[in-house]
């Protein structure tokens, strides 16, 4: 493996991989590898550089192989697997600004929703976790509306038909991210249907992201969230 960086510092080139190491100073935001189709190795290699290059914060790696997981916490010294969200973190989490209610409809959205929690707290703004609120009992959702309320974004995970982000997008007027997950039986198609419901919704101010992809919808309520008006709570 060769670790040549180019002259201005913006990439290390790998071998097998160019990494960006000056998105940070672009968007705010530090890389984060997606371990997806990587060697565990490769991805021991990418998270130590990005390590290394701003180890003042947390580097993500997402959609680790079970191999992955156990190279990663062999090989570096001070990462947090976290096993829900299939994911590693290495080096300190951000002081939170603003906060993020990540929704679940279901427990079976579990791995998507802490994906998006974790991205959330990693990008720079704090999680309130709600779970198991999915409209086959809607007064779960209705007992937490002040949780939802009190965000500054709002990331709604669920399954099935996808109809949770509409109830919630009816209830309040907070930024509202979906996520539509590929929970369910033959019908709902991998998650299309959810993805096509939450596309479709009637309810105002509801942006859909990609099927399972709980990393892009935390980053973009962090975003959200880190940039949030102070409130007055008086």
């Amino acid at each position: 493996m060769t670790d040549e960086t180019d002259p201005d510092r913006r990439v290390a080139d790998l071998g097998f991989a160019r990494v960006d190491l000056d998105r940070a100073a672009r968007t705010g935001d530090p890389e984060v590898v997606y371990a997806a189709g990587k060697t565990p190795e490769q991805v021991v290699a990418i998270l130590a550089r990005l390590h290394a290059q701003h180890p003042e914060r947390a580097v993500l790696a997402t959609r680790l192989t079970p191999e992955a997981e156990a190279l990663v916490a062999a090989e570096l010294p001070g990462v947090t697997v976290h096993a829900e969200a299939r994911a590693v973190t290495l080096g300190p989490l951000p002081a939170p600004r603003g906060r993020v209610a990540v929704v679940a409809a279901g427990t079976s959205d579990g791995a998507v929703a802490a994906e998006a929690a974790l991205s959330v707290r990693v990008h720079g703004a704090a999680v309130d976790r709600i779970t198991d609120v999915g409209v086959a009992g809607v007064h779960r959702l209705l007992a937490v509306r002040d949780r939802l309320t009190d965000a500054d974004c709002v990331v709604v995970v669920a399954g099935m038909e996808g109809a949770l982000p509409s109830v919630v997008g009816g209830l309040v007027g907070v930024p509202l991210i979906a996520v539509p997950t590929s929970v369910g039986y033959g019908a709902s198609f991998g998650g299309l249907a959810a993805l096509l419901g939450m596309l479709n919704s009637c309810a105002p101010g509801v942006t859909v992201v990609n099927i399972d992809n709980g990393y892009g919808a935390g980053v973009a309520a962090a975003r959200i969230a880190r940039r949030a008006r102070p409130r007055d709570d008086a």
